[in-house]
């Protein structure tokens, strides 16, 4: 079961804490009309969680806060059948960029800067579809902090001699000519990088390594299984393929980002904290 990240010895308090800390800092310092707080990290690393208990935080504190995952921009499945027939297979599987509505997630942010009410979509991951616009929630007028957390939320394109070898199975056998991981890459350096310019601060949730995702994946799948049974929900053998589909990118944030995210919670493989570190160094 996803836990939230707790007190980690020889730190200063705990996850949530420090990430408070970060966010009242950020509202106090920028001068703007919404703070946008990014949140990522590999599957099942705790996000979702944190990112619950932050905004039950600040909505306590009396600062409306809105809670949005990239998972919830996710393309409806007709949307990512017309995009796997015109450019990939692959791209009919959810979760790589390139599978979400950018532009619908950059409308919700402009609405929130204009001080305006937003529907938040949301994405049913057993269905595999997003849900009617009936069953949305909608971020309040005069929202001031917007979380955005999800496993890619930040990440950076890679560099063109990077794409040229496959890291995995999948990749050898469905992609030998690479035309899905350049198509990848081309949406995350475009509209994703535009999304993401607006976020104030981002943080990142290190996996030790992408070797325990597979893992913290299937304890995942199993909450889905005893919250909603479905046939949507996936096998053992079915997860260890779709984390493919993310592995590329995951290896890529888990070098990348700790040199430049605004703070880097560091996890151990029961997720519990190893170090908290801000730009400035360990907190």
């Amino acid at each position: 079961m996803t836990t939230l990240p707790g007190d980690a010895p020889g730190n200063n308090g705990s996850a949530i804490q420090a990430l408070e800390h970060l966010v009242q800092q950020a509202l106090s310092g920028l001068n703007t009309s919404l703070t946008i707080i990014g949140l990522c990290g590999a599957q099942g690393s705790g996000k979702s969680t944190l990112a619950r208990a932050l905004k039950e935080r600040f909505d306590r504190n009396g600062v409306p806060t809105a809670l949005l995952s990239i998972d919830d921009l996710y393309r409806t499945r007709v949307e990512r059948e017309m995009l796997g027939r015109a450019s990939h297979p692959l791209l009919r599987t959810r979760g790589v960029p390139g599978t979400h509505d950018i532009d619908l997630g950059l409308g919700i942010i402009a609405s929130l800067e204009r001080g305006e009410a937003a529907p938040l979509p949301r994405f049913d991951k057993a269905a595999d579809d997003r849900l009617p616009d009936s069953a949305w929630e909608e971020a309040a007028p005069g929202t001031r902090l917007l979380l955005l957390e999800g496993w890619c939320v930040g990440a950076r394109p890679q560099s063109e001699a990077d794409l040229a070898s496959p890291v995995n199975q999948l990749e050898r056998e469905e992609d030998a000519e690479g035309i899905w991981r350049h198509f990848v890459n081309s949406a995350l350096a475009g509209s994703y990088q535009a999304l993401f310019a607006r976020i104030d601060r981002l943080v990142f949730l290190a996996a030790p390594s992408f070797d325990v995702v597979l893992r913290w994946r299937n304890e995942q799948e199993e909450e889905l299984r005893g919250r909603a049974p479905s046939p949507g929900v996936m096998s053992g053998k079915e997860i260890a393929r779709f984390i493919q589909h993310y592995e590329r990118l995951t290896r890529h944030m888990l070098d990348d980002l700790p040199r430049w995210a605004d703070m880097v919670i560091e996890l151990a493989e029961d997720r519990s904290v190893i170090a908290i570190r801000n730009r400035g160094g360990l907190l």
